[in-house]
């Protein structure tokens, strides 16, 4: 079992902590260490100024960035504020950390992706986003890699949880309103759970840490620095995912009245911004690497609604 805590005095910058996958990781990884979780009043990621100041500040020993832009829709009409806090405060997250030293854990998006292929990417496929958010999400893997920072960058899927805004929540909401309901069917990847996806993370920063104890903070990350895929194992839709959700919640509940889920296309529920066919990730260098898998997204999902 690794024991990589963070040496004493030493400190990690969360952002984001009120998202989904922020509000599992501040509980995951106070385990490491000191973690300083500022809210958007003191750390605005569309304010400059204030993540200079803020890091300064805290002078962290990791910097983790849960943090984005998520509005897909939106951002085609916003796209000088996605790129502000999904591109430009990346980059300015990585020089900080390149000036202090600091590592840095970024997460990113199957969205960089434009979903024309026909197996689940890897790390090093072409990218070619096709929407706003995805084109601001590779640019802040593009700066961060340019800024010299030691980092390592998550790309994941379908992100969902038991708080926030997540289809599930939604799907869940809405199957006890509505009688049908009409998802999309033929879009695939793979939905991965916020707590997982945590548990992830701080595995590997104690593995960093661990390493770190004989090799020195800054070798450990040079070994690991890089992209990684890390989305849920398995594959199914948006469909799918919906109709197991429902399916599972109506074992649970078997009195429940709860709607019945009729599978659409694309093209029959148009969005402002395109969304990749194909979105499964092959998250197989997470393996080889940490040897770390995901959660199957079933699992994940009796998970979550056991919390529910």
């Amino acid at each position: 079992m690794l024991r990589g805590k963070l040496p004493p005095g030493k400190r990690i910058l969360l952002t984001g902590a009120t998202g989904q996958v922020g509000g599992e990781l501040l509980k995951i990884l106070n385990s490491l260490g000191e973690v300083v979780a500022p809210d958007r009043t003191i750390m605005d990621l569309s304010n400059v100024d204030s993540v200079h100041e803020t890091i300064q500040t805290v002078q962290p020993r990791w910097i983790v960035n849960p943090a984005a832009y998520t509005a897909v829709d939106k951002a085609e009409s916003e796209p000088g504020l996605a790129y502000a806090i999904n591109a430009e405060a990346v980059g300015i997250l990585g020089e900080e950390a390149r000036a202090i030293g600091a590592g840095v854990i970024h997460f990113s998006t199957d969205y960089v992706f434009d979903g024309s292929g026909s197996e689940p990417y890897v790390e090093t496929d072409l990218t070619a986003p096709n929407s706003v958010y995805g084109a601001s999400k590779l640019a802040g893997e593009k700066a961060l890699a340019e800024s010299g920072a030691e980092h390592m960058i998550f790309r994941t899927s379908w992100v969902y949880g038991t708080h926030g805004k997540n289809f599930l929540l939604t799907i869940l909401k809405l199957a006890r309103e509505r009688d049908t309901l009409r998802v999309v069917a033929d879009q695939h990847g793979a939905p991965t759970g916020s707590r997982d996806l945590a548990k992830m993370t701080a595995y590997v920063m104690e593995h960093c840490e661990s390493v770190a104890q004989e090799k020195g903070f800054k070798a450990a990350l040079q070994d690991v620095r890089g992209i990684y895929h890390a989305g849920g194992k398995g594959e199914t839709t948006w469909f799918g995912f919906a109709a197991e959700a429902v399916q599972q919640l109506s074992k649970r509940e078997p009195s429940a009245r709860l709607a019945a889920i009729e599978a659409i296309s694309t093209a029959q529920y148009p969005t402002a911004a395109k969304r990749p066919p194909n979105s499964r990730l092959n998250c197989s260098k997470l393996d080889r690497q940490f040897g770390w898998t995901m959660m199957d997204w079933r699992d994940s999902l009796r998970e979550v609604l056991s919390e529910l």
